[in-house]
């Protein structure tokens, strides 16, 4: 255990030169005095490691030492070459730079652990998009990618949906571009406003579809490095707010009573939050054993083309309108195929 806390200790010194003593315990969950008698290891095993003291000191390790990854398990090995998407790499433009990287990490492992690596390559295959659907590179990607790397300001131009069948509008805006998050095949932009985030409820931060960015460009005066907020972490903001998002889209309820294969079904055709709620107000099977729930849906157009596929496992009972339309829809298959009709002709 300990050997592999020196070697992380020799990492972390390494990749960011200048760490205390506090906070090398900090991320190595010990304590400072333990701290310094891990250093005192790395000397006496080869290890250049020096301390220094004052406003700017910290751990280095000597001018040009590199710690070599000859102590890799093939455990992690495996993992590190599984942990890049290809479709995604090749989105963002950096499938050489991502094969290049891999020839070179294979080149320092030691034989035991560069037999493992590719082993895992050989075995598993990561593919994000869903089925049935063509995935489609957007145009603007590689270069929004670059401003995010960069951390550069941009101007864009974002082509937003209309509602109720009203046509989509376009807008222009500077934008920071925070993060990339590729979703079921979909890549979208985490970007935040500057200027809106006092007044804004959502501290101007802004989530796009990157293939409805029309036009992109640097920000005009915009020739530094945007400041970037050190507390921001792209996997906890997508988390929060995908979260809020979904919720925020479950606009209408609907009261369904289901058989157990409906109950069972549910999950396949609505997203999760609605399925955690209908669960929740779900109550005891009546004497037929069907349950009544109340489902949210983010309209009672969506909420017909999902529960159409139970078929019969679903009964609709309120809005009325819905429950209508399911009445009508269900008319129009019982003409469709009426038992005269079984040969065809109409």
């Amino acid at each position: 255990m300990r050997a592999a806390r020196l070697i992380r200790m020799a990492l972390l010194i390494q990749s960011h030169p200048g760490l205390t003593a506090p906070a090398l315990a900090r991320e190595l969950e010990v304590s400072e005095r333990t701290v310094i008698r891990d250093a005192q290891a790395l000397q006496e095993a080869g290890v250049p490691v020096r301390s220094e003291r004052g406003r700017v000191g910290g751990y280095f390790l000597a001018a040009g030492y590199r710690t070599r990854l000859t102590s890799l398990h093939p455990s992690e090995a495996e993992t590190l070459f599984l942990s890049g998407l290809p479709s995604a790499l090749r989105d963002l433009g950096l499938s050489d730079a991502a094969q290049t990287a891999r020839l070179k990490l294979t080149a320092t492992l030691l034989p035991s652990v560069r037999q493992a690596a590719e082993s895992s390559v050989r075995r598993f295959h990561l593919d994000a998009p869903a089925w049935f659907r063509e995935p489609a590179t957007p145009e603007l990607l590689p270069e929004l990618a670059r401003a995010v790397w960069a951390d550069r300001a941009v101007e864009l131009s974002y082509a937003r949906p209309g509602r109720d069948g009203a046509p989509s509008s376009t807008v222009t805006r500077v934008a920071e571009p925070y993060g990339l998050v590729l979703k079921a095949g979909t890549w979208y932009a985490v970007v935040r406003v500057p200027g809106a985030r006092e007044e804004d409820r959502d501290g101007g931060w802004r989530t796009y579809r990157v293939d409805r960015i029309t036009a992109l460009g640097a920000a005009p005066g915009a020739e530094e490095p945007f400041a970037r907020d050190p507390a921001f972490e792209l996997a906890a903001h997508w988390e929060a707010r995908s979260a809020l998002f979904a919720r925020a889209l479950l606009r209408t309820t609907v009261t369904v009573r289901l058989t157990a294969g409906g109950l069972r079904r549910l999950p396949a055709v609505v997203d999760g939050a609605a399925v955690a709620h209908a669960l929740a107000s779900a109550g005891a099977p009546d004497a037929a054993g069907l349950v009544t729930v109340d489902l949210p849906a983010e309209s009672e157009e969506v909420a017909f083309d999902q529960l159409a596929r139970l078929g019969a496992d679903a009964e609709v009972l309120a809005p009325a309108g819905l429950r209508a339309r399911f009445r009508e829809h269900a008319c129009a298959l019982a003409a469709l195929y009426r038992a005269d009709r079984a040969d065809g002709q109409r």
